[in-house]
């Protein structure tokens, strides 16, 4: 097997590959330039190259693929001594616009917040008239990333 870069011709086994995991979302735009990586493995023996028909443009099969998309993680910093809680409000308010403009223009498309326990159910409610969803659907997970020396 081989690890490569994906080509536009893959497009149609890995859309046959999706269906198949039977996950309830759209396999998203892979023109999107916000797809940084961009893994496709496919299988390198010339006895595996046409199964299912999923097969490249080169005649191996694609077994699966690896995406990673840039998204945003928000992080919040208001002084809680500084002025009564109504003006604390409308600064928040304030930030919120210009960071959601300026995350916009950069050509984000989500931002992300992990809200503290302390905060989360008071402030999670506020933040939700904003427009944010908690999504407690899909569980979140972590990878911490570190140089590998090889």
């Amino acid at each position: 097997m081989q690890i490569r870069e994906y080509q536009e011709g893959d497009l149609a086994a890995l859309r046959s590959i999706h269906a198949a995991q039977g996950f309830d979302y759209a396999l998203p735009d892979l023109r999107n330039p916000l797809f940084v990586t961009k893994l496709v493995l496919a299988a390198g023996d010339a006895e595996e190259k046409v199964e299912n028909g999923q097969q490249e443009a080169g005649g191996s099969k694609i077994l699966g693929a690896a995406f990673l998309r840039l998204t945003a993680e928000a992080y919040l910093l208001l002084d809680p001594r500084a002025g009564p809680p109504r003006e604390r409000w409308q600064w928040l308010l304030a930030l919120h616009a210009a960071a959601e403009r300026d995350a916009w223009q950069r050509g984000l498309e989500d931002v992300h917040a992990w809200l503290p326990p302390p905060i989360a159910q008071k402030f999670g409610k506020r933040i939700q008239r904003l427009g944010w969803l908690r999504d407690d659907a899909w569980a979140p997970y972590c990878k911490r990333l570190q140089e590998r020396k090889d």
